[in-house]
């Protein structure tokens, strides 16, 4: 019997530790760290506060010198998606925030933004894989990078983002979890500082330690909050942009505006400058000193001024100028140059007509003169037409890349039927607009509703139709919509083009036309609200009928 009994006190001693066994490889299955999840020797990356080393493409590297390398993939993945290898200048070009970078590939040399400098270590090439010197990049991508030795941790810290700092009241155990029982992955003595993430629930916080590690902490042992950064982040002012272009050849002055206003317009974009035929970059400068009074004029009104940079659909010059780097770099600066000699709020991109073979090339333009903008704080617009239409008149636009890199895309909503047309039609019917808006803010061009921009006619067409149903069409502007149409020409409204048509013969012709007023341009405007575009403009000044302003000033005020 005593036998018996101690064999079942040993059963249940045996079975007792097995459990005990069981519960603490429990504990610590599930008690992940965050940073190192195994002690493999490799270097951790925390951005942001975020640890990140999962998602690294390729392998952190540090040489001799103490030089953070990180690869192009990785750059691409967390900072500068449009980061690519120019092959004219023999650099990697990399655009962020207000900065343009050339990294050169066999020079310790960087150039930001037109102004060169010698750096530590050139770019390293290993295994088909560019790693650029990270380290030495740090006012490109404006983040603080320390490398902390005894953890084995990198910390990526962006600059313009808030930074909180507490003081541990006594000595802290950091924990994988919101749990005392949790495991411990670094200890913090009191006094020391820890970095303060975010508050969670039953009192715990989200905390940085000074070796890097993410974990939590009872937030009742923190103390002295400090602010080490505001959160300087700024959201683009959200107010509605009405735009009107105000259109006159390079060899016409500017219109004198003294004395008048435009209601319900904030944007004024005239004609000022163009590219040279056959040139590499250089601009045609229309400013003169009716441009100069056009500007005083505008901005004592209240109105920014974005003028349009046009190519004038000189195809060969402008893919001369986008298959270049260096022409593309020539072209930028005299765009920053005349932004900043007349003091301008914004530019207007308005390159039609071109190969599609440039399409990414185009992109690439926009992607580079965006920062250099954005650092004399003025505004980028770009100019494109209605998606899945020709080849050079709707495919050599990237919309996606345009519309994530410009501040405005504004989207031309017209000629839905122009002028090579073979069949009479609407210019711009609501419901066409309105479909090709769905393609902007939709899946296929995925562009964010507050940077689509409306643009809008002023006009229409009068179409021609002899006996045999060839057709010819001229441009009629609002305003004379009354004086070209007969007085007896019955309108009849089309309720799915938003649109009067009115058709009626003469002299052997049957003429067509879809009537653009201040009727039809009020549905156009209802779906900038609808959609929550970012505003309307108009094609162009003086075509109007003048009580369109009015309706405009109504919606932009909404």
């Amino acid at each position: 019997m005593k036998n018996e009994n101690s064999k079942l006190k040993l059963i249940r001693n045996v079975v007792i530790v097995l459990v005990a066994l069981v519960l603490i490889a429990v504990i610590f299955t599930f008690a992940k760290n965050f940073i190192n999840k195994k002690d493999d020797g490799k270097i951790a990356m925390i951005i942001n506060n975020r640890e990140v080393t999962d998602r690294l493409k390729k392998e952190l590297i540090i040489d001799e010198k103490g030089v953070i390398y990180l690869s192009k993939e990785d750059i691409a993945n967390f900072f500068d998606e449009y980061i690519y290898v120019e092959n004219e200048t023999n650099e990697i070009i990399t655009t962020y925030g207000s900065k343009v970078a050339a990294i050169s590939l066999n020079q310790n040399k960087i150039t930001i933004n037109g102004a060169s400098k010698n750096i530590l270590s050139s770019v390293m090439e290993k295994d088909n894989t560019y790693y650029l010197p990270f380290s030495d990049m740090a006012d490109i991508y404006n983040v603080d990078i320390e490398f902390i030795q005894n953890s084995n941790i990198i910390t990526v810290d962006s600059l313009d983002r808030e930074q909180i700092k507490y003081t541990a009241s006594k000595n802290l155990s950091v924990k994988t979890k919101t749990s005392a029982i949790s495991r411990t992955i670094d200890k913090v003595k009191k006094g020391q500082k820890v970095i303060y993430i975010d508050s969670l629930d039953k009192g715990w916080a989200k905390v940085r330690t000074e070796n890097g590690k993410i974990g939590y902490v009872k937030e009742n042992k923190l103390t002295n909050k400090i602010y080490v950064r505001e959160n300087l982040e700024t959201e683009k002012e959200n107010k509605k942009i009405s735009l009107v272009w105000d259109y006159f050849s390079e060899y016409a002055k500017a219109p004198n505006r003294t004395g008048t206003t435009i209601n319900g317009v904030n944007v004024v974009s005239p004609a000022f400058f163009a590219l040279q035929q056959g040139g590499t970059g250089e601009l045609f400068d229309n400013v003169g000193t009716a441009g100069t009074d056009y500007i005083n004029w505008a901005h004592s009104n209240g109105y920014e001024v974005w003028p349009m940079v046009s190519n004038n659909s000189y195809k060969d010059t402008t893919s001369t100028i986008l298959n270049s780097y260096t022409n593309r770099q020539l072209l930028i600066e005299n765009i920053v140059n005349m932004a900043i000699k007349y003091k301008l709020d914004g530019i207007n991109i308005d390159f039609e007509y071109m190969y599609q073979a440039d399409k990414d090339k185009f992109s690439r333009f926009i992607i580079e003169l965006e920062p250099r903008l954005k650092e004399i704080g003025v505004t980028l617009s770009v100019d494109v037409t209605a998606p899945d239409g020709s080849a050079d008149w709707s495919l050599c636009y990237d919309r996606h890349v345009i519309g994530n890199t410009a501040d405005y895309i504004i989207f031309m909503a017209y000629d839905q039927y122009g002028t090579s047309s073979v069949k009479a039609g609407t210019t711009a019917g609501y419901n066409w607009v309105e479909t090709n808006i769905n393609k902007f803010v939709g899946v296929q061009e995925d562009v964010p509703s507050n940077k689509v921009i409306l643009g809008i006619p002023f006009y229409t067409r009068l179409w021609k139709e002899d006996s045999e149903g060839n057709i010819s069409s001229e441009t009629v502007n609002m305003k004379a919509v009354d004086i070209v149409l007969p007085a007896d020409a019955e309108r009849v409204w089309d309720d799915t083009l938003k649109q009067d048509y009115v058709e009626y013969e003469k002299e052997g012709y049957k003429y067509k036309m879809w009537v653009e007023d201040e009727k039809s341009i009020q549905a156009k405007l209802s779906l900038m609200q609808q959609y929550n575009l970012g505003g309307v403009a108009f094609w162009e000044k003086d075509r109007e009928i003048e009580n369109i302003w009015s309706s405009v000033a109504e919606v932009i005020k909404n």
